[in-house]
């Protein structure tokens, strides 16, 4: 019995040292664990420094990068030797008149209308004048009058002459009768000529085209009024055109007045015939600048057989400058969204040494998407395309190489 008790004791003593171990273990961990945080609370501030002062670093470099104006730029290009302008135009008939009455009256009927092409001397309508023909009745009949009364006064105008010859009248009665055979015949001339006048108006009962061409209105109808203008406004009756030759006037613009040579030849393009161009030939011009606009009127003439140019049409009309710019030999194109208005005068924005540069130009013709340039610039330079207003003289910028090409 007192063996068995004194067996367990032993064991029990024998294990204690086993359990002793951990508590050590721990003891030697919270000693340690203080140094350990610290340590790791010192890596972790540090690595929070240092990401902070490298995204400071990434953002100073963006924020430089930024301030960098980036921009796209071209370079001129040299003006070709032989150049064209287009410029805009509408055709007028070669004669274009509008026809009226010369005598009151009724219209009785007309013979033609629109569209209609008619030739010289061709009746187009007929008036009734019923006045007119009373008024050279009696005018006929005024003549006779006159014509007799002239024949009596000549009669008794050679008796007292012969009489004179053998004194039995005075001079005084026979230069009486000579006096009234004169005022006679004056008479008659005066009552001759009003029945001319009547046959005159009576001949415009007859309305007759003055040329060759194509009626383009018809302003009446039959039993409409006609007034040739006495006591009120003239009507008109009928509109003619003469469409076999066309003129195009063309406001040329000063700076391309070496174009209106005449005599040269003008190319003509319409909408309405695609690929189909038509030659007209430079007649004249008005040989002065309008002040308005600055142009010079020019007047290209088109001949227009089968009439397949309408009058009125919008063409576009292609002048040929000569070769050899006098004015400017060695001028260069531009795109026009390359320009600066300052009040200093017209710029250009060039890129030279990574800065900006305003240069001055001074342009000759406008292309309208592109300019001629003739002084200012020079073939290499690269020139801002779309400068911003607040770019200045000395500007960093950052050239977009994918985009630095010519004008378009």
């Amino acid at each position: 019995m007192s063996t068995a008790e004194t067996k367990p004791s032993q064991s029990s003593s024998h294990k204690a040292p086993a359990a002793a171990a951990p508590e050590g273990r721990r003891l030697r961990w919270l000693l340690v664990a203080p140094g350990a945080a610290v340590a790791l609370l010192a890596a972790v501030i540090c690595t929070g420094i240092h990401q902070r002062a490298l995204a400071e670093r990434r953002l100073a470099v963006a924020t430089e990068r930024a301030a960098v104006m980036t921009v796209n730029v071209v370079q001129p290009t040299p003006r070709a030797g032989q150049e064209e302008i287009v410029l805009p135009g509408y055709t007028q008939a070669f004669s274009d008149t509008p026809i009226y009455a010369r005598t009151n009256g009724y219209l009785k009927r007309w013979y033609v209308d629109i569209g209609a092409r008619v030739e010289k001397g061709q009746l187009l309508a007929e008036i009734d004048t019923p006045e007119i023909d009373q008024q050279l009745a009696q005018s006929r009949a005024d003549l006779k009058t006159a014509q007799a009364n002239e024949q009596l006064a000549q009669i008794t105008a050679a008796r007292w002459q012969n009489l004179l010859r053998t004194n039995s009248v005075s001079r005084q009665e026979t230069d009486q009768a000579v006096s009234d055979l004169q005022a006679r015949q004056a008479n008659v001339d005066s009552m001759a000529a009003n029945v001319h006048r009547l046959e005159q108006l009576q001949s415009f009962e007859k309305v007759y085209a003055p040329f060759t061409g194509v009626i383009t209105a018809r302003n009446t109808d039959i039993g409409a009024l006609i007034n040739a203008g006495a006591g009120g406004t003239p009507q008109e009756l009928f509109h003619m055109a003469a469409v076999d030759k066309l003129r195009v006037y063309v406001a040329l613009p000063e700076v391309d007045l070496r174009a209106a040579q005449a005599g040269a030849k003008a190319a003509l393009t319409l909408d309405e015939f695609p690929g189909e161009t038509f030659e007209g030939t430079i007649v004249r011009n008005s040989d002065a600048i309008d002040l308005a606009s600055r142009t010079l009127n020019v007047e290209v003439d088109i001949n227009n057989p089968g009439d397949r140019i309408k009058t009125g049409a919008y063409v576009f009309v292609h002048l040929r400058l000569p070769d050899g710019d006098q004015h400017a030999p060695g001028s260069l194109i531009i795109p026009a969204n390359t320009l600066l208005f300052r009040s200093e005068g017209l710029r250009v924005g060039v890129v030279r040494n990574d800065h900006a540069e305003l240069v001055p130009i001074t342009i000759g013709r406008d292309y309208g998407s592109t300019v001629e340039v003739v002084a200012g610039l020079k073939r290499g330079d690269r020139v801002i395309v779309n400068p911003s207003d607040s770019l200045t003289t000395g500007t960093v910028v950052r050239v977009n190489a994918a985009l630095a090409e010519g004008p378009q």
